[in-house]
């Protein structure tokens, strides 16, 4: 597995981010929000969905570290700051502007959580931290408008 790193400036460049974030994996207590510095750290362990594509597959995650800058505002929707041994899985991080540069970023978790960074402009910083290790298994997405009867 080759380590990533990726700086995100625009929506072009956050769809490759949130590509390589599929299913990584958050601890609460590793969301840092710090805003008298502008700025959004998360700690996680990414899924390599590169290595578990082709004609040998390996099933690996990696810690990585997920940094937006020139965050103006952090809120959450259920997602519960207090409850810091929660994991969360992550789907997604889209951008949309609003009044450009400016705009806003959203990391959408599964089971309807999400994070919301209202930006001044889009500056994130992915990058792997370490080396990675056998995970557990594939991440597989239930559809959560099926009735769990079949």
């Amino acid at each position: 597995m080759e380590p990533v790193k990726f700086v995100a400036l625009d929506r072009d460049d956050l769809e490759v981010v949130s590509t390589h974030l599929q299913d990584a994996l958050v601890k609460v207590a590793d969301v840092m929000w710090r805003p008298h510095e502008k700025r959004l750290v998360i700690a996680l362990s990414r899924f390599d969905w590169l290595s578990a594509e082709g004609t040998k597959p390996e099933l690996r995650r990696c810690r990585a570290a997920l940094r937006f800058e020139r965050v103006k505002c952090c809120k959450c929707r259920n997602v519960n700051p207090a409850g810091k041994d929660a994991v969360l899985n992550l789907l997604a991080v889209e951008f949309s502007e609003t009044d450009p540069p400016a705009g806003v970023v959203n990391l959408i978790f599964s089971g309807g959580g999400a994070l919301r960074l209202e930006v001044e402009c889009l500056e994130a910083e992915l990058a792997d931290l370490g080396p990675s290790w056998p995970a557990g298994g594939r991440p597989i997405h239930v559809d959560d408008t099926t009735d769990a009867r079949g």
